[in-house]
């Protein structure tokens, strides 16, 4: 989208703690050169705080603050492994400012065909 300043993720996944569906929103700014990454929940439908970084070197780092159990905490993305079609991230929070990481998902993502293409 935007010649490839957007694109939208689709999220769908069911596990122990219940199922998860969602929307990941990416925009890039061309004056600060870094992207948004903003989150929608369908339990909610609400657009949530964008995270925000960048693209070096084949790997992605996106942070924000956010609130987790009462308490504020940062939040890190790292996308890595990064292909025409697929990619990995991993989720760390962090309760001391970044000194420390505490990592709490990971996943890979694989372009969905629909249509036909190879």
């Amino acid at each position: 989208m935007w010649g490839g300043r957007a694109n939208l993720g689709e999220l769908d996944l069911a596990g122990p703690a219940g199922r998860i569906r969602g929307l990941s929103l990416r925009l890039y700014d061309p004056q600060s050169r870094q992207w948004r990454i903003s989150w929608a929940n369908s339990n909610d439908g609400l657009l949530g705080a964008p995270m925000v970084g960048g693209f070096e070197n084949g790997r992605g780092e996106f942070y924000n603050q956010e609130t987790f159990d009462g308490r504020a905490i940062f939040v890190r993305f790292i996308f890595s492994d990064i292909t025409a079609n697929a990619f990995r991230i991993e989720q760390a929070f962090s309760a001391d400012g970044g000194k420390t990481w505490e990592t709490n998902w990971k996943a890979s993502f694989e372009r969905e065909n629909r249509h036909g293409d190879p």
